[in-house]
């Protein structure tokens, strides 16, 4: 019987050496996941024949249970890889029955060594080879990674890379846990942010506390609004004005929160497997149960630094012991156990359903009917709560957007993005109100009255708030964030130089320059006037927007208000 392990097949400009398991371009050696290389021999080994799917998957996966999705994956990555393209065929499909080489295939025994301690390696993308290096002999799941860099917000340091070179900016912005160099470690990922970056410049980077970014006391990992004001600090280090932000899983409240609050830098909005919160509640069936999540956290606690949650995030990869490998150490490198621990608590804590309404730019919402980790209803409320948003359901189970079947996912954002998105007026944006009410201002000195004012204006300097307006008895202000007008308003409170009532609200306003109008406004006036003196007195809305901030509320029932519509539920800051 042939022995196909022994020979070395030529074909166009390849070499693979059965023996060797190496495939080289030329005189450049070419890197392949150990499955794609099996996928390769055992097509170019029964050149010219056509193999039944349910044979190449019982064959390259002895003994492991697969679906026809894993080798599909692996075909697509050899047509890459092998530059094929409307000209150049290597891989032809044979509908409903299984797949054929085509290319003619030359036979040689093996001879004269054809691989060196030191190889070169080239990286492709769908115009063909990005880059060559000269590295040594590397396993299989070693890919190459693009230049770390950082930025500096506050005392923390922000890493993130940029990737291609396109007119159009994209940020990435990965749920959970995430890890640069980890991302580009498995070629499904890397494949998935290639094909991003040949139609933009990808920008990418880590959440605080979490993969080359600075560790953070576990206490102090990052809000949604820190995550955004990170986001904002890595655009500005690259030059970015406008950017399409991409969020996956967790990464879409954060974007969608970024896209409300500040418009006039988001360009579009797109959420992969993503949700509005994740504790169930009867307006919300379909997120888990407080014992769901919190059975969940104890899997964390537990099992760290193995596969956690893999069969819901990626279950046609489950069985797959490389993925498994790259799975359990992209998330051991990416967080600690109790980092991993926080976030996780801290993200079952979001709720950004009231956001969601006042998202004004492009969107686009992706989910797959089947997905294991959110359901698909969530998708569905999420796409239906933003005006104007398109809606793409896919079909598959896999959580994670670069398993499965990527191509379509990335079809469909490459259509919204190179698409025309509209810039858009700007003139309504979310931002978090405080209005500070002044008990007795009328029978106040003008020196103590002038004293308190400018108290109140050096704590808005302090904590970046914004002067809406400064009336004799009120002092009102915006806030870019909900976590930044609470802390601002607790030192306020203090002051025992006149006693204060304090509203604060998060919702949409009229913008014109500094100037701030509408609902947000009005209610957090509203707000105020219910205050009891030196309270500080919060809407729903603000509670929901700060988890994790170690904040802390108390329920102080509803309120209506007259010419105001619904009923808002109200919780006291504790100090």
């Amino acid at each position: 019987m042939e022995n196909k392990t022994s020979k070395i097949y030529s074909f166009a400009e390849f070499r693979l050496d059965a023996a060797e398991r190496l495939l080289f371009e030329r005189d450049r050696s070419v890197q392949l996941p150990p499955k794609a290389f099996d996928t390769l021999l055992m097509l170019i080994s029964n050149s010219g024949k056509v193999l039944a799917k349910e044979r190449m998957l019982a064959e390259i996966w002895e003994g492991s249970f697969v679906e026809e999705n894993n080798l599909a994956q692996n075909i697509s990555l050899l047509r890459k890889v092998l530059g094929e393209n409307s000209d150049k065929k290597f891989i032809e499909t044979v509908p409903k029955f299984g797949y054929r080489f085509i290319a003619e295939v030359r036979t040689d025994e093996p001879g004269v060594e054809v691989f060196e301690q030191t190889r070169a390696r080239v990286f492709f993308d769908d115009g063909g080879p990005l880059h060559i290096s000269v590295d040594s002999a590397r396993p299989a799941l070693q890919a190459r990674s693009p230049e770390t860099r950082y930025v500096q917000n506050g005392d923390v340091n922000i890493a993130y890379q940029v990737i291609g070179e396109g007119n159009l900016d994209i940020v990435f912005v990965m749920g959970w846990i995430s890890h640069l160099e980890y991302f580009w470690k498995h070629h499904l990922f890397a494949s998935f942010l290639d094909r991003l970056g040949s139609f933009s410049r990808l920008i990418l980077f880590d959440k605080r506390g979490t993969g080359l970014s600075d560790r953070v006391p576990i206490k102090e990992l990052p809000t949604l609004e820190q995550r955004m004001e990170d986001l904002h600090a890595v655009m500005d280090a690259v030059g970015s004005k406008r950017a399409v932000l991409i969020g996956v899983s967790e990464g879409g409240p954060m974007c969608s929160l970024f896209a409300a609050t500040y418009p006039e830098r988001t360009a579009g909005l797109v959420m992969i497997g993503t949700y509005a919160k994740r504790i169930r509640d009867e307006d919300y069936p379909w997120a888990p149960s407080v014992e769901q999540r919190n059975a969940f956290i104890e899997l964390v606690k537990t099992d760290w630094g193995k596969p956690v949650g893999i069969e819901e995030r990626a279950p046609s990869m489950a069985n797959d012991e490389e993925f498994r490998e790259w799975w359990a150490t992209y998330l051991r490198m990416g967080a600690s156990p109790g980092a991993a621990v926080a976030l996780t608590t801290m993200n079952a804590e979001i709720d950004v359903r009231n956001v969601l309404p006042l998202v004004r730019v492009p969107t686009l919402v992706i989910h797959r009917a089947g997905d294991l980790c959110l359901k698909v209803e969530e998708g569905r409320y999420v796409a239906s709560k933003i005006p104007g948003s398109r809606y793409v359901e896919l079909g598959g189970e896999d959580h994670l957007p670069f398993v499965g079947d990527q191509t379509e996912i990335l079809d469909e954002i490459e259509n919204f993005v190179t698409g025309s998105l509209d810039a858009g007026d700007h003139d309504r944006v979310l931002a978090t109100v405080m209005n500070v009410r002044m008990d007795g201002a009328a029978g106040l000195s003008a020196e103590t009255l002038e004293n308190s004012r400018a108290f109140i204006r050096k704590q808005l300097e302090i904590f970046k708030g914004t002067e809406i307006s400064c009336e004799n008895d009120c002092v009102v202000a915006s806030f870019d964030g909900p976590a930044r007008a609470i802390r601002c308003a607790s030192d306020i409170a203090k002051n025992r130089g006149v006693e204060t009532h304090i509203g604060i609200h998060t919702g949409e306003c009229d913008r014109i320059g500094n100037t701030y109008s509408g609902f947000a406004v009005d209610l957090a006036k509203r707000i105020a006037e219910m205050a009891e003196p030196a309270q500080i007195l919060v809407s729903r809305t603000v509670k929901d927007l700060v988890a994790g901030s170690g904040i802390v509320f108390e329920e102080n029932g509803s309120g209506t208000f007259e010419g105001l519509e619904g009923e808002w539920r109200l919780f006291v800051v504790n100090s």
